[in-house]
């Protein structure tokens, strides 16, 4: 059976069960588990599916695409997980870092791995994260309560961030483009604005899939970014516009 057979089959089957696993896949069809993450690969680039931890999701039409954190927790790939890991590696003994609230981001923060350091975050569920870890020192913001996406903001947040200077921040966004960094909600675009004035060095998170791609509020512009950590280099138009603002592209070897 060719690709694009199996890619049509795998739908369908999702149109039903919402849901299929890689060793469904395997099974079906009669493939290695290589052959399935490609045939899932390639459906995700199409926005076919979401991909997740061993399988794939039917994405689901909502008024807010991005969904609520624990459905978002849920379809946390392996991209992101290695993002993750190579983010929590540019952290060093005795930094200072500003961590949002995005899952890529607690995917950093789950492997934060140093002596000493310091927090400053938005985020319930970074800090967390962080408070099982020694020698971790946290100091969660105070504000106004988003339930569904488990972070506070609000004009007394962002007027207290004003007041710490961190050596590094890293920010979790919705879209990066040639216009900007753009997210669905313009109260967590304007603190994670202010979260990257706050710091020496500007790190982006963000999955292939977030390259091209414009939410309705732009919160940044690229010229404010250092650093993008992903998992797989972008187009070259998009690496030429990167490259353009001098902004490093950091890509698992």
């Amino acid at each position: 059976m060719y690709q694009e057979e199996r890619m049509l089959k795998i739908v369908d089957y999702l149109q039903l069960h919402k849901r299929i696993s890689v060793d469904d896949i395997c099974e079906f069809f009669n493939v290695s588990r290589d052959t399935a993450r490609r045939d899932l690969v390639k459906l995700e680039e199409h926005q076919k599916i979401i991909r997740t931890r061993g399988g794939a999701l039917l994405p689901t039409l909502h008024h807010d695409p991005i969904g609520n954190y624990n459905e978002r927790l849920l379809t946390v790939s392996e991209e992101k997980q290695v993002i993750g890991q190579l983010a929590a590696s540019m952290v060093r003994d005795k930094d200072r870092i500003i961590l949002d609230s995005s899952t890529t981001v607690q995917a950093c923060a789950e492997r934060l791995n140093v002596q000493e350091c310091s927090v400053i975050t938005n985020s319930i569920n970074q800090a967390d994260v962080l408070s099982g870890k020694d020698g971790v020192s946290i100091h969660l913001l105070g504000g106004r309560l988003q339930k569904e996406h488990r972070y506070v903001y609000g004009s007394s947040v962002i007027a207290t961030l004003s007041h710490y200077f961190v050596d590094k921040a890293f920010i979790g966004i919705g879209g990066i483009s040639a216009h900007g960094l753009s997210l669905i909600h313009e109260e967590d675009g304007m603190l994670k604005h202010q979260m990257m004035k706050q710091a020496d060095q500007v790190i982006i998170l963000a999955d292939h899939s977030k390259f091209g791609i414009n939410f309705p509020y732009r919160f940044a512009d690229l010229s404010e970014v250092n650093i993008v950590i992903t998992d797989r280099l972008p187009e070259p138009a998009m690496l030429e516009i990167l490259q353009h603002y001098d902004v490093e592209v950091v890509v698992p070897s």
